[in-house]
Parts: C-alpha cells; structure tokens; sequence
C-alpha cells in the first residue's frame, strides 16, 4: 500500500480510500464494522463518508446512520488517531438535509456539528461540499449542460463566505483541510483564487466521479490537479460495478446496486454496456480481474491522491484492496487506450 500526501498539507493518505456508503441500507453495523477492521489490517488509513449517507437508496429515515456506524467503530475501537476521516456537507436538493437549503455558513454550521456528534469524534481530517450550489456537470447531466444562468459575482460571494465559516471551524480545531466533490475546473479555480486573495482556507482535493467509463478528469482537471496540487479523489471507480463485468449479459445478482436502481443512476446504456464488455475482454486477455484492473487504472493516474472503493462483502473489498498490487504493462495500457478511443463517453 501505498501513501500519498493531500494536497499541500501534511496528511498522508493510502492510495485506496474505504468508502461507506452502503452501510446502513446495503450493510448492516457488523459488516460495516468488519470492512473497516479489514481494510485497516491491510494498509488503508483513510475513510469516507458523508452527512447524507446511507445511499442506494438515500432516504430521510436512514440519513446519518452511516456516520453513527463509523462512530461506534471508532467508540469501541479507540483507533480514532489512527484513520483519515473524510466527510462532507451536503448540497442544495436533498429535502430531509435542513429543507434541501444550498451551502452556506449557517448550514455548514449545523452540518458538522451533527457529523461530529454521530460520529463520536472532536475532528474531522478532510471536510468536502457535496456539490457546487450553482449546479454540476456531474451526476449523468453533462448532456445537458449549461452554465449561462451561473452569476459570477453571486457564486464567489459565496465562495468567499464558505471559505470564511470553514476557516472558523479549522481554527476551533474541528475541521484540518477542506476538500470539494462534483465540482470543474472553474470553479475549483475560484476556491484557490478567492483562498489565496484573501488568506483563506486551501482545498487540498476534488473528489469527483472517475472511471474507465467517465474520464472527465482526464483533461483540464487533470492540468489544475497538478499544478495546484488539488488531487482527485475518485468516486465510483467501478461505476457502480459494472466494470467488473457482473452485470454483462443482462444479470442481476441478487443484492447488487442494480436491483435496486436498474440504470445504476444513469449509467446503464448501450454504449456503456459495450464499453465494458470491451473493458471486461482486455483484463480477460491479460488474465487480470476486471475489477482490479479498471480500480489499477484509477490509482496509477499521476493526479489521483486516493481512490475511493466501495463493496458489499468482504470477498468484494479484498479483491478491490489487492488492486494495488497490479503493475500495468506497456501492452495492457495500449489495449485500455484502445477501447478508450472506440469508447471516449459511454456515459
């Protein structure tokens, strides 16, 4: 296992992230708890999660109890000083979150006191906004796109305004670096301009969606994660699975995140099914596990930081955590790269 420093702070953080999300609807506390002691036992540090989860589904009866979970692990553990804990706050929409509000001091506020309270702790290592309030690309709405009701003036107001809250809580010591999820280049841009103008708060990563089969990260993201030593931290490396070829050919195994939402939140099309059967074939030929090849592909791209892992079982998590064992040769790269190019944005 390899460790890698955040950003441009003094956190070092493993290479595989263990996400959470699933605990509390997919998984019950014991094997939520069990994934953390295994992940633990073999090099990962670093876990996160965030106000809203459980998902698949969210809902307001389960909000939360992902964070009480990871709490009554660090309770009955004591081994609060020994992990990486990331979280967030959550974005405008999510109704059962303080009425959906946007971001704003007053939200942050309440939010973090909530998720220090669930999760039994004084601190959190790396505390991330959800999303942008002023909407995202992200979340399958690339298609559709457009930026021309953004005001500028509105959205760094309010940059300069979370800057300032977070700052506070890092001063009272509940918070140590800040983080963005869901957000572009631009607006990541006016976070280091407005931090920088003003001696504010620095964010030291962006964890966004990043695949195999979404590569958004690949171009001007990538140029401002090395330049500003803002690391990605990807999130659905698998895309919900599907990159490890369980679903081909129309399957559905019991218990898996596609009975419960059978376009996995958009992602299931006919591009992407034979983008992955493409994907699927290349690790076959190399007598690689897919899984482990397309989360390999994520942690030896130069601007990841941390790549974040999900599974439901702990056959699921061992395969996903031996993934950073995978060397890739020269041969493997160009057969990634050549379905790449047949398969630029499947979804």
């Amino acid at each position: 296992m390899k460790y890698n420093t955040l950003g441009n702070s003094d956190i070092k953080v493993s290479e595989i992230c263990l996400g959470s999300m699933t605990w509390g609807t997919q998984n019950s506390e014991a094997e939520g708890h069990q994934q953390i002691d295994y992940s633990f036992e073999h090099g990962v540090n670093f876990i996160d999660t965030a106000e809203m989860y459980p998902a698949n589904p969210t809902s307001a009866k389960t909000q939360g109890r992902t964070e009480e979970i990871i709490g009554n692990w660090f309770k009955s553990s004591g081994k609060r000083d020994r992990v990486v804990l990331a979280s967030k706050v959550t974005g405008e929409g999510l109704k059962w979150v303080q009425g959906g509000a946007p971001i704003s001091p007053k939200k942050i506020g309440i939010s973090i006191e909530g998720s220090l309270k669930r999760l039994q702790t004084d601190y959190i290592d790396l505390y991330q906004l959800h999303w942008p309030n002023r909407g995202s690309y992200h979340f399958r709405q690339a298609w559709r796109f457009d930026p021309t009701s953004q005001n500028k003036e509105e959205t760094r107001t309010h940059i300069q305004e979370t800057l300032a809250a977070l700052k506070v809580l890092i001063e009272q010591g509940k918070i140590r670096q800040i983080g963005l999820s869901n957000e572009s280049c631009w607006g990541t841009s006016q976070f280091l301009q407005i931090a920088e103008a003003d001696d504010l708060p620095r964010v030291v990563s962006i964890q966004n969606e990043y695949s195999l089969l979404y590569r958004t990260h690949d171009l001007d993201l990538a140029e401002l994660s090395h330049n500003e030593q803002v690391g990605l931290l990807p999130f659905s490396p698998l895309s919900c699975g599907m990159l490890s070829g369980k679903y081909q050919g129309g399957k559905k195994p019991a218990g898996s995140r596609i009975t419960i939402d059978p376009s996995l939140y958009g992602r299931v099309n006919e591009q992407a099914t034979a983008a992955t059967g493409a994907y699927v074939d290349v690790a076959q030929n190399h007598g690689i596990d897919p899984s482990q090849m397309a989360l390999a592909f994520c942690l030896q791209r130069p601007f990841v930081t941390s790549t974040i892992i999900g599974a439901t079982s702990l056959d699921q998590l061992a395969i996903n955590i031996d993934s950073c064992s995978l060397k890739f040769t020269d041969e493997l790269l160009e057969d990634i790269y050549t379905v790449f190019r047949r398969f630029p944005a499947p979804i």
